[in-house]
């Protein structure tokens, strides 16, 4: 058999000594056309701020610093972040930071109260935390668009009727669609999975009233902890509540006890929420 021809990303890992590390899941996004079309679905202008997350080669970084007016890459690989810093180092509207997204002080990398959005190619295992961590910190980003594997974003983009729990945390923060799927042959080296990008539009405030976001998503966690459960059974157990206790909450709602949680739209979610915080439950 052949050897495989080396790709661009592949020689330019070479010349760098590197190879891609499994442990942080490095598949660089390299298809130029699906690049621009990233960019395209943020909407990326001249007076944007973006915060890119994972700019691995910089292939995405290169789109990004083109069309925005400043672009800020958080990188958790070292000898990636070096690299980048010298690739870029005539680019004064590109910062290449040493980071990990999952913990950076977002305040520091953009400051407090200017608006910027966050686009990246994100590592599978981390992917969801990631976007989690930007939609509820104190300064959200206006846009989200992220690289994931399909299924997580059909997941966040679940439509009411079959909403899970990704989809209720992420739709409590944003509106999210599907822009368009990415190829395993888009990547180097390419996963074993179709990958899609999401795009959020994050709330300016949530979109149903709650006595507070830890008891809605304590509430809704609860209801998604037996999800083949009908709910009066399910947020019995899981809350240690009497099932007719539970079954008076449900039916103060409107809601059928009979029916199971991915059913709840947001409005009942959070119906449900203050009638459990009015009854007194441990939320």
């Amino acid at each position: 058999m052949a050897a495989p021809v080396p790709t661009a990303a592949g020689r330019a890992l070479g010349s760098l000594g590197l190879q891609p590390r499994k442990g942080l899941g490095q598949h660089f996004l390299v298809a130029p056309a699906v690049l621009e079309r990233i960019a395209d679905a943020a909407d990326i202008g001249p007076a944007d701020t973006v915060v890119e997350v994972g700019p691995g080669l910089g292939a995405l970084t290169e789109v990004l610093a083109r069309r925005a007016r400043r672009v800020v890459a958080l990188e958790l690989d070292a000898a990636l972040c070096e690299a980048l810093r010298v690739h870029f180092a005539d680019r004064p509207n590109v910062s290449i930071v040493h980071a990990d997204a999952l913990s950076v002080p977002l305040d520091d990398v953009v400051p407090a109260g200017e608006p910027y959005k966050m686009v990246g190619n994100l590592p599978y295992y981390a992917a969801t935390a990631i976007v989690r961590r930007f939609l509820e910190a104190a300064h959200k980003p206006a846009v989200v668009v992220a690289t994931v594997q399909r299924e997580v974003a059909q997941g966040m983009a679940s439509p009411e009727g079959k909403r899970g729990l990704l989809g209720v945390a992420t739709q409590f923060y944003g509106a999210p669609r599907i822009a368009f799927t990415v190829r395993p042959g888009s990547f180097h080296p390419p996963p074993k999975v179709t990958s899609a990008v999401v795009r959020i539009d994050v709330h300016g405030a949530p979109p149903v009233d709650v006595p507070s976001e830890a008891a809605f998503f304590a509430l809704v966690r609860a209801g998604f902890a037996a999800p083949r459960k009908q709910l009066r059974g399910g947020l019995a157990h899981a809350l240690r509540l009497p099932p007719a206790e539970v079954e008076r909450a449900l039916a103060a709602c409107g809601v059928d006890p009979s029916r199971r949680a991915e059913t709840l739209s947001m409005h009942e979610w959070a119906a449900l929420c203050r009638a459990g915080t009015e009854a007194g439950w441990s939320l």
